[in-house]
């Protein structure tokens, strides 16, 4: 049997292979005869070129339909994906080539000149353009190949994709996945979310990150289910679009800024199936206001980079606000002390995984990898968290995130539930800076809500009240927003280099 990932998806294609699979946002439709042609033609391109059999592929380019065709044509072929953030600029590329040494680098037109130089003197061999709108080199080559080709054989421990972890909190570490570990995660959450024959993906995530492209589309693909693909997350749009799909996914700043959107209401859901949440925190607030303005509730789960999903809310149940729900079938969640041992019912501990989405390791960094396994083939995930007596997941933070105050320790997520709670509060990230007296001293940023005024000392006074005073922070910051990544996580190390010397 072929565990190639792409084998998978094609045997889960609907019978009339000449229905809608992508509807772009300009009106174009593909087919899923024309997602097999197109991919075959690519694959064939790649395989001509007489690549090494673990050849990696990376590609940098913008979100479009020949963007995903090209995943799947790289996994059809037998090569590893590497997708590479858009924001990007080029001392992260040449990071990023260096390291994984990709045979092939696919980048948009507009950017062909900075990236060429960076990837012939990384040792590429190729390099193709691919815009947006239909343009560049890659598609002129691959026209002229055979639309059909017959996909390579993979065994289910071999790599498909290797995925860059956001480095939030250091130098950014290579993720191999395995074609096994994504199939493993995509038919667990196929059953888990109940996808339906009829149902409708209105994708609008960026497709270089697992949330894009392995939780959205994989969740598309393997139901052999339409996507109303969007390039880019525009909330107008997606009110229009809403009446239409049934499925949305999103980071909690969508959710944030449809709620922002006047015409956002009951009616455009009236089709919808399910919202999910995930990538970061989804504050309480938001998880509410939303199910007051549709009637629906959010689904928020959690995964990374490194293992895909690994909990979820479920959909048939009760969906928790401030928790990331259950562990997955076939996923084993336990949250230890420092020693090992387990930590009781609403005790906080670092959260450790298993299971067959587990990745394989980092790339080139073994010693790292065994470094955070355990001896049992636990991984580590470097949150912490802690399970209420229901077996719901609530994470409290990143363990790198933990502040050590005059020998308390106080973990950040629980003191940003407080201030965010607080009246004129939008949301707010606490980070511990450097201290003469206690080590590290709590430090909270805030963004206030419009209209309101908060001040220093009454919102310490405040905290006062509520909290032991070893976790009131020593200062509060305002700023207009919270420094993010691509994916809405935020940046505490941006936060922490700010604020040190303040």
């Amino acid at each position: 049997m072929n565990a190639n990932l792409y084998a998978l998806f094609a045997s889960h294609f609907p019978a009339d292979r000449q229905a809608c699979c992508l509807e772009t946002h300009d009106g174009k439709y593909y087919s899923w005869n024309d997602l097999d042609r197109a991919s075959a033609k690519i694959a064939n391109l790649l395989a001509g070129l007489q690549l090494p059999p673990d050849a990696r592929i990376a590609v940098q380019v913008e979100k479009s339909a020949e963007a995903l065709i090209l995943y799947l044509a790289t996994l059809r072929a037998g090569y590893t994906y590497l997708p590479l953030n858009t924001a990007y600029r080029a001392a992260e590329v040449a990071y990023f080539i260096e390291d994984a040494a990709p045979a092939v680098v696919v980048c948009s037109p507009q950017n062909f000149g900075w990236v060429s130089q960076i990837a012939f003197s990384g040792g590429a061999k190729h390099v193709f353009t691919l815009g947006d709108d239909r343009t560049g080199s890659l598609l002129s080559r691959a026209a002229l190949q055979s639309n059909s080709f017959d996909t390579v054989l993979r065994d289910a421990d071999e790599l498909a994709a290797i995925l860059y972890t956001s480095g939030t909190t250091g130098r950014s570490k290579g993720a191999m996945l395995t074609h096994g570990n994504l199939a493993s995660n995509a038919r667990v959450l196929q059953q888990y979310w109940q996808w339906r024959d009829d149902d409708v993906l209105l994708h609008a995530l960026p497709l270089f990150h697992i949330h894009g492209l392995f939780v959205a589309a994989h969740g598309a693909l393997l139901n052999g289910s339409k996507m109303i693909f969007l390039p880019r997350f525009d909330a107008a749009e997606v009110v229009g679009h809403l009446p239409r799909a049934t499925v949305f996914m999103g980071v909690p700043t969508y959710y944030v800024r449809l709620l922002a959107e006047r015409d956002f209401d009951a009616p455009h859901c009236a089709g919808m199936r399910l919202f999910i949440s995930g990538s970061a925190p989804l504050l309480t607030d938001t998880f509410t206001a939303f199910a007051e303005r549709t009637g629906f509730t959010i689904l928020e789960r959690y995964g990374m980079t490194e293992t895909a999903m690994l909990t979820s809310n479920p959909y048939a149940g009760e969906r928790r606000a401030g928790t990331v729900g259950l562990p997955l079938p076939g996923v084993s969640v336990r949250v230890v002390k420092a020693d090992g041992t387990a930590c009781a019912t609403g005790e906080i501990g670092d959260i450790q995984v298993r299971g067959p989405n587990v990745f394989k390791g980092y790339w080139n960094m073994p010693d790292k990898t065994a470094e955070e396994f355990t001896s049992d083939g636990y991984f580590r995930t470097g949150d912490v968290g802690r399970f209420d007596q229901d077996g719901y997941l609530a994470i409290v933070g990143r363990s790198k995130d933990l502040i050590i105050t005059g020998g308390y320790n106080v973990y950040p997520k629980e003191i940003e539930s407080v201030i965010d709670a607080l009246d004129g509060v939008l949301e707010s990230a606490v980070v511990g800076v450097p201290h003469p007296d206690f080590g590290e001293a709590v430090t909270a940023v805030v963004v206030v809500r419009d209209g309101a005024a908060l001040h220093e000392a009454g919102l310490i006074d405040s905290l006062k009240q509520k909290i032991a005073n070893y976790k009131v922070p020593k200062r509060v910051h305002f700023v207009d927003e919270l420094p993010r990544n691509t994916m809405g996580k935020v940046q505490k190390n941006l936060l922490r280099a700010r604020f040190r010397d303040a």
